[in-house]
């Protein structure tokens, strides 16, 4: 035994981001010891008691050791320990003991990874980001929402029938699918297998980045340990039908750790387990990790805090006393007896509300509870609850009219038999106004969701909804609250104490969950937490959702309402950040059924003869009797399977449809609108695709992209050249799924990974060739649009398709995309017969299917335009509203725009598509304030020029996430609306289908339009904003151009001395340019745009800049990239901030923003600054080589900026010969520098521009 205790046992530490894992092998290589634990943010705590547990079981055994994890580097940086990168541990612990796997698939608590191996054993890693969909903090939050224990998420799935597509990138996605599916009584079982599928889907689609997944393939980490159904559904997914190519290995869970205690890269650590215990602490101060970056306490000095929510007892006291003044109106429950009473109910995402209010709207009852994925089940312990308060009062209600509000409204009517049916922003608006008749706008956050409302002369004006994200709701202050031990209510409690708020910024859920860890390691309070996370919920209300840039655009008469604000400190922080009082009732969150209920008693009101008695309180178990029946819909490719609910009452209700095309769910229906985005489908491919003779080849054609808006060109095209056409299937899930395995990145537009599918299909059908070309301009259709380019994803997604799939290498099937601009007709000419040609196509061929391609692209456009103006005069002389559904020429793929046309025509409206706007685009543009560069974007600004001016008519604009042009274009066609007093609806798609939170905001948009009081009453904007023109006066101006790189900014002011300007460039950006970026641009613009934005802002805020005598000078490309629309943005920014006086000057090839008095010499400032880049690029070359060598820290640095402040006289004078000695002296200088020997690694950084040399955006 002592031999044994005297020998080295080798131990492997891995600490992940929820759970801590020890391994220990004997002399002999045995695991005599294993360890795997949750360690709820107290890692270090955790691994103290497991080795503690560890000297009881083997006794103080001398360790061999090594730490590993995503969590780990901190540990071992802070207590001197070895670290060993856990990609390296798990590459040397698989190639040790299963050298024939080639694909190693591990999901973690906030981590998931894929390592490819080649037949060298070298890895290829693929990680997730900073989101946590798709890993094992995801299923435990799925399993809380179902209210199972995680560990029965398994045993549920194994009795699943059925999979639905459930959101696995965000908690907060999947939640609301999940919702729904429930509210459609979808079994458990089927729910949990959907959630491991989805888990799988999420693993393979962001991760692989197109890679084949090559068997064998290796598992590891806790969830695919511990729940079969998970590895089953990965099977699924990958389609593995062979055992033997999927190993479940032994202990799969502690495989990194395992890594860990066989590798070793430097000198060995050897301690024993006592020894180990005394420098890792059990207790005490909280020193937890949360980056592999930073050690254990060390103080980020950068971190912001903010005020206190309170500075003491007292002022909390009156605070709080003033907010109890604000109660609604009540009558006991005794004094109503044989009075007219009224219910409103609000079926909510998360939890379910009733209101009992008496004739005179007094409030009589009110329940809340979570509804429990069950809302009838809800609405009936409701009702039983009200029940017991008549019986106990001895007698039962007289309730004439009933209303219904939330996502569950129709479900909750059809259940129980209720008269009305009110969208829940006009039940809010009902509510507001009974506390503060002149309300100008109202805040109504609750558990998953958020609504803004603004009214204006008593009607709704404008209405903002949350688009899909709940970070700043309800469920996000729960989630933190219960992951560091508090209550809801006592989390609230502490955020009002005395403290120092940390500033968590605006984030998700899960990005969130790194920021609060490293608040806990900088020595934060829950106290400070939960005060920071109360400033966050506001802020992402106010900046992210309805994008402020001034508190006086809400009114000073400010209602909130919601669950949420029961917690004083998110109260008490809107009230700080917009320095306004604010009206909070003493029941916000049972405001949406209280508005309801109001609701019912003003149509009883007005329509007395419509109302029935309600007995639902007298026999409460009347909705939950119905029957089922499940019905397959063949109305479309997505044959949705439709569930059937017909309740006692008679009443039907409908689940699972996309649409309501076939199967409604609105029994009121008068008039169905007319749908003619369906009509242009059928125009747009309902075409004879065969050519006269007998073909050269079958090309296929993917229905995707930019076909949705040229395929008449090219099908015509290519018939007349002899070729035949096969289009691929029309989009459904499937298609999907099935290219998503090879999708490069999974923040790619929703139409750009559904092209995947389409490429596959065609394969499928076996054509001979594909063809799908490389757009870079479309047809320029506005003479005063600055160019026609397409959005750079779809011109540059042919050839990533190519790359991703290999349609050639694979299938034998090749992908032509020749690039082509329909800009130049004669330039189009000649580069397809360039490319046709060598399948035996002449000119004249080539040029006789280009003139009767665009002749039937011009005749499509025509019909389709004739068509539309025929809808809109006949909805003009009816009175109907006509919506343009604008978005790109794809978005009307049913799949993409999930049904939203036929939900209108439902709602009895007409909707045509934004191609077919009947406008004179030779007016289109004329009050747009930004770059018109984008062919498809420059549709939208000329459909909301023209719906602005047809009283009928209303816009809605589509757009997929991670759209980099409507990150310009949204905010700009907002304005033109919101400037002619209409409302602007946005709504956001991806490949979630469920769209309660859509139908919500349509429908609010469509109530708020019928009051009709809100067109004429709304004040209207100025139209255009006009910044100052750079005039020949304004020579003498400073010219501030913000901070790019140490290694290039300091010479700029050098190249415009000489030519007759000064230029100051802004210091380094820093936390303040990010925020005021954020407050400035849309939070969806790149991150160089918010810092360049909030930088310049910031230097006049700083008082050092006179606006009357600076102005602002950039560098634009003209290109497709957005970074072209940097000066319209600040124009606007600037404007917004009342500095209209400002100049800005755009330094481009292009003709932005031409500025009439900014002359200069354009070959020698041209000169000036391409001698700047020739000589700081090699300058920069030395520094970055020495500086990982220097001995003494610092000197590499000094040497740069000596001959960058050297540099400026030679750039100044354009002088070569100065600058080529200059470098030279450099040279000689950097060789001085003592350096320490050895090799050091070369790591090569690519990436955007800006973030790769500017030192703040890339985190140093």
């Amino acid at each position: 035994m002592t031999n044994d205790m005297d020998n080295n046992h080798l131990a492997g530490i891995d600490i992940g981001s929820t759970t801590a894992k020890v391994v220990m092998y004997d002399g002999d290589r045995n695991m005599i010891f294993s360890r795997y634990r949750r360690h709820s943010a107290r890692a270090v705590e955790t691994v103290h008691k497991i080795f503690e547990e560890a000297l009881q079981e083997v006794g103080d055994v001398k360790l061999d050791l090594a730490v590993t994890g995503s969590a780990g580097m901190g540990t071992a940086e802070t207590f001197g320990l070895p670290f060993v990168q856990e990609v390296v541990a798990s590459a040397n612990f698989i190639k040790k003991h299963y050298p024939k796997a080639r694909t190693f698939i591990e999901i973690g608590g906030e981590d998931s990874k894929i390592i490819f191996f080649d037949d060298q054993f070298r890895p290829d890693i693929r990680m997730n980001g900073s989101c946590a969909g798709g890993t094992g903090a995801f299923i435990d939050q799925m399993a809380v929402l179902l209210d199972v224990d995680v560990m029965e998420l398994n045993a549920l799935a194994e009795k699943a029938v059925n999979i639905y597509p459930i959101a696995s990138r965000c908690g907060v996605f999947a939640k609301t699918d999940i919702q729904a599916l429930l509210s459609r009584h979808v079994s458990r079982e089927d729910i949990a297998a959907s959630i491991f599928n989805s888990v799988a889907l999420q693993v393979i689609t962001a991760l692989s980045h197109g890679r084949d997944i090559k068997t064998k393939i290796l598992i590891g980490g806790g969830p695919l340990t511990f729940y079969p159904e998970l590895r089953l559904a990965f099977k699924n997914v990958l389609k593995i039908n062979n055992p033997d190519d999927f190993i479940i290995p032994d202990r799969p869970e502690l495989i990194p750790a395992m890594g860990a205690a066989i590798t070793r890269n430097g000198s060995l650590y050897l301690s024993r387990i006592t020894e180990l215990l005394l420098l890792i602490p059990g207790n005490g101060p909280n020193r937890e990790i949360n980056s592999s970056f930073s050690r254990v306490g060390e103080p980020d000095l950068d971190t912001k805090r903010l005020p206190p929510l309170f500075e003491n007892k007292t002022e909390i006291e009156l605070w709080q006393e003033r907010h109890n003044e604000t109660r609604v109106s009540r009558i006991n429950i005794k004094e109503v007896n044989g009075r007219e009473l009224f219910l409103g109910i609000d079926s909510g995402s998360t939890t379910t509300k009733l209101v009992l209010v008496d004739e005179q709207g007094r409030f009589v009852l009110g329940y809340y509870e979570a509804n429990k994925g069950n809302p009838i089940q809800a609405v009936k312990e409701g009702l039983s609850d009200f029940k017991k308060k008549f019986l106990r009062a001895e007698f039962l209600p007289h309730i004439v009219r009933t209303a219904a509000t939330g996502y569950g409204e129709g479900l909750i009517r059809a259940a129980f038999g209720l008269n009305d049916g009110v969208v829940e922003t006009i039940a809010h608006y009902q509510a507001a106004r009974r506390f503060e008749r002149d309300v100008s706008f109202i805040l109504d956050i609750g558990g998953q969701d958020m609504k803004a409302i603004f009214v204006s002369a008593h009607a709704v004006s404008d209405i903002q909804i949350n688009e899909a994200c709940s970070s700043g709701c309800g469920s996000f202050i729960e989630t933190f609250a219960r992951s560091l031990g508090c209550t809801t209510s006592d989390f609230a409690a502490i955020a009002c104490e005395k403290n120092a708020p940390f500033d968590l910024g605006t984030r998700c859920t899960i990005f969130m969950n790194s920021k609060v860890k490293q608040a806990l390691r900088e020595g934060a309070t829950v106290s400070d937490i939960s005060a920071g996370l109360a400033y966050s919920v506001i802020k992402n209300a106010l900046y992210k959702v309805l994008k402020l840039k001034n508190t006086s655009e809400l009114g000073d008469k400010i209602v909130v309402q919601g669950g949420t604000f029961r917690n004083q400190a998110v109260l008490r922080a809107l009230e700080l950040l917009l320095n306004k009082e604010v009206v909070r009732s003493d029941i916000p969150e049972l405001m949406g059924a209280y508005g309801a209920a109001l609701t019912a008693l003003n149509n009883h009101r007005i329509r007395p003869d419509e109302s029935s008695v309600f007995n639902g309180i007298e026999n409460p178990d009347t909705g939950t009797d119905f029957s089922k029946k499940e019905i397959h819909c063949k109305g479309c490719e997505n044959r949705c399977a439709i569930l059937k609910l017909t309740f006692a009452n008679g009443n039907h209700f409908f689940t699972g449809n996309r649409c309501e095309k076939h199967f409604s769910n609105n029994p009121e229906i008068k008039h169905r609108g007319k749908n003619l985005i369906t009509e242009q489908i059928e125009l747009l491919f309902d075409r004879n695709m065969e050519p006269e003779g007998d073909p050269i080849l079958t090309y296929g054609i993917p229905r995707c992209l930019n076909m949705y808006e040229n395929f008449p060109f090219w099908n015509t095209f290519l018939t007349v050249c002899g070729f035949k056409v096969v289009l691929s299937s029309p989009s459904n899930f499937k298609l999907y799924e099935n290219g998503a395995p090879t999708v490069m990145s999974e923040n790619i537009c929703f139409p750009a990974k559904l092209a995947h599918g389409h490429i596959l299909d065609l394969i499928e059908k076996k054509v001979d060739r594909i063809f799908f070309p490389t757009v870079v301009y479309e047809q320029k259709e506005y003479p005063d649009a600055l160019n026609s380019f397409n959005c750079p994803v779809v011109t540059g997604y042919p050839d990533l398709l190519k790359s991703a799939i290999n349609p050639d290498g694979k299938y034998k099937i090749p992908l032509d995309n020749p690039p082509i601009s329909f800009k130049d007709i004669q330039l189009l000419k000649k580069q397809l017969h360039i490319f046709f040609r060598q399948f035996g196509v002449n000119y004249k061929t080539v040029s006789k299917g280009v003139e009767k391609g665009l002749a039937e692209q011009k005749e499509f456009k025509k019909e389709l335009k004739a068509r539309a103006k025929t809808l809109i005069n006949k909805a003009e002389n009816e009175g109907r509203i006509i919506i343009v559904l604008a978005g790109r020429p794809y978005h009307i793929d049913p799949l993409i725009n999930h049904g939203i046309p036929d939900f209108l025509t439902e709602l009895g409206v007409d909707v045509i598509s934004e191609n077919a706007v009947p406008a004179d685009t030779d007016m289109a543009l004329d009050d747009v304030n930004v770059l018109t560069q984008w062919s498809y974007v420059n549709r939208l600004y000329e459909a909301a020029g023209w719906a602005v001016k047809n009283q009928n008519a209303q816009l809605v604009q589509l757009t997929s996430f991670g759209c980099g042009p409507d990150a310009v274009s949204a905010d700009e066609v907002r304005e033109i609306i919101r400037n002619h007093g209409k409302i602007y609806t946005l709504i956001k798609m991806d490949e979630i289908a469920n769209l309660g939170s859509v139908k919500i905001r349509l429908r609010s948009m469509l109530e708020a339009v019928k009051e009709n009081t809100a067109r004429s009453h709304r004040k209207r904007g100025n139209g255009k904003k006009a910044n100052r023109t750079f005039m020949q006066k304004d020579r003498k101006r400073t010219l501030i151009a913000p901070y790019f790189s140490p290694f290039y900014s300091p010479l700029i002011p050098a190249a415009f001395r000489p030519l007759g300007y000064r230029v100051d460039v802004l210091p380094p950006q820093d936390k303040t340019s990010v925020e005021l970026g954020l407050k400035t641009v849309n939070n969806d613009m790149c991150y160089p745009a918010i810092l360049v934005a909030g930088d310049i802002i910031k230097a006049f805020q700083s008082g050092r800049y006179d606006p009357e005598k600076t102005a602002v000078i950039l560098t634009q490309t003209g290109g497709q990239c957005r970074a072209s629309s940097y000066v319209s943005l600040i124009k606007k920014g600037l404007a917004d901030a009342g500095l209209t006086d400002v100049p800005v000057i755009a330094i481009s090839a292009e003709e932005i923003n031409p500025q009439p008095g900014f002359v200069i010499n354009e070959k020698e400032l041209l000169k000036r600054l391409g001698l700047g880049v020739i000589f700081a690029d090699p300058l920069a070359r030395m520094y970055l080589s020495t500086v990982v060598r220097e001995e003494t820290p610092g000197t590499s640095m000094a040497l740069h900026s000596k001959y960058l402040s050297k540099m400026e006289p030679g750039i100044e004078k354009a002088d070569c010969h100065y600058l080529l000695n200059l470098l030279q002296e450099a040279v000689e200088d950097f060789n001085m520098v003592k350096i320490k020997n050895g090799s050091v690694p070369r790591i090569g950084v690519v990436g955007e521009i800006f973030v790769k040399y500017n030192f703040f955006s890339n985190g140093n």
